[in-house]
């Protein structure tokens, strides 16, 4: 089965950076695609970024030209990079991947990692 495992969060203030990572295993990590959410406390969970196999990117609107998520198949890892941060910014984030087992399709999450932007 995935198992994804996040890392890379922590405090900092506003307008810094931060780069989290998310390490994949028990799958073929370069045919998935991976995204990352992120849930603040009181709202629901949120898309923040998706990266495919071939690479191509989508994003939140309210995160464009600030994060940017990529991929090192190498590595079976993907990566958001995180720049200008804001305090709204601040969250638990979680790294994605879907996994077909039999005919079902199952949302796997990692643990998360909290992100906490002070202002």
């Amino acid at each position: 089965q995935v198992q994804l495992v996040e890392s890379g969060g922590g405090l900092v203030q506003a307008g810094g950076s931060l780069r989290l990572s998310c390490a994949a295993s028990g799958t073929i990590f370069s045919k998935k695609y991976m995204a990352w959410y992120r849930q603040a406390p009181g709202k629901q969970r949120e898309l923040v970024a998706g990266i495919s196999s071939g690479g191509d990117t989508n994003y939140a609107d309210s995160v464009k030209g600030r994060l940017t998520i990529s991929r090192d198949n190498a590595k079976n890892t993907v990566y958001l990079q995180m720049n200008t941060l804001k305090p709204e910014d601040t969250a638990v984030y979680y790294c994605n991947t879907q996994e077909l087992r039999g005919s079902i399709l199952y949302n796997v999450w990692g643990q998360g990692t909290q992100v906490t932007v002070s202002s």
